[in-house]
């Protein structure tokens, strides 16, 4: 979630053309919403706590969201790109939730259960 909105705020500065301002207010608001949720997981990160992690085994942990490291996207490009890793943050979620469940982690469940409806409005950028 993070990882996501590290690059969503990326896109909010980058963004060009005629739709700017609404593009650069909209990815401004999705990431701060994002941001929003980051705190609160700490929950989820502290089950698993070792005294030896490292600061980047800790707060770095390997993201399956791609950056883009091209020199120039386009609005659409990155609205698109968008899209796809809001669907693949709601699938996480949900397959997080189902492993809760599993598990009877209520509480977990919970929380990622507030996360699941606002990320699935998320994926409803501008074409």
């Amino acid at each position: 979630m993070f990882a996501l909105y590290l690059k969503m705020k990326n896109f909010h500065w980058h963004i060009t053309g005629r739709h700017f301002r609404d593009y650069h207010l909209l990815l401004d608001e999705q990431a701060d919403q994002l941001f929003a949720m980051t705190d609160d997981d700490r929950r989820t990160s502290t089950q698993d706590w070792r005294e030896h992690d490292s600061f980047d085994q800790r707060y770095l942990p390997p993201s399956s969201l791609k950056d883009n490291n091209e020199e120039f996207a386009a609005p659409k490009d990155m609205l698109n790109e968008l899209r796809a890793d809001h669907q693949h943050l709601t699938r996480a979620l949900r397959a997080a939730h189902e492993t809760c469940e599993e598990h009877n982690d209520t509480a977990t469940a919970s929380l990622i259960e507030v996360r699941i409806d606002p990320s699935e409005q998320r994926n409803v950028v501008p074409r």
